[in-house]
């Protein structure tokens, strides 16, 4: 399971180290697509697979459906993780999430998202103080 927060940097060549704990459940290749948010989602391989497979079910009668299908689709690139352990992020990728040099890797179960460090602390800054009524919800649903 992929999670947990990182701070990591972006080198001018854009490759991004990933931690040694995501390394091991992410295997040799990722994908790495446009994410929600303002982040980028990054996928080991297998999972990828998984999600392009349902993806490809989706009608594509309906608007919002092909919206999502070509938003995360399009945006996909392979990625090998070298012997280092980085990945290469893309231009287009890196200007989607406006990646600066310090970027935050967050394990989010079976993803990694990559943010830039200040839109995500802003963004967790945002979740925190809704935390509570979002347990409700969760509550009500019967999750927590």
């Amino acid at each position: 399971m992929l999670i947990g927060e990182y701070l990591h940097t972006l080198d001018s060549k854009k490759r991004l180290s990933l931690p040694a704990k995501f390394r091991k459940e992410v295997g040799k290749k990722v994908v790495i697509t446009r994410g929600l948010d303002s982040c980028l989602f990054m996928f080991p391989l297998s999972t990828w697979k998984e999600i392009a497979q349902k993806l490809q079910q989706l009608p594509i009668g309906g608007a919002d459906t092909r919206g999502m299908s070509r938003f995360i689709l399009s945006g996909a690139v392979e990625s090998d993780v070298d012997g280092a352990g980085r990945i290469l992020v893309p231009d287009f990728l890196k200007d989607f999430a406006d990646l600066k040099s310090r970027v935050v890797l967050a394990g989010v179960s079976d993803r990694v998202e990559i943010w830039n460090e200040k839109t995500w602390e802003e963004y967790k800054r945002r979740i925190e103080k809704g935390a509570d009524q979002m347990a409700q919800t969760l509550g009500d649903l019967g999750i927590l």
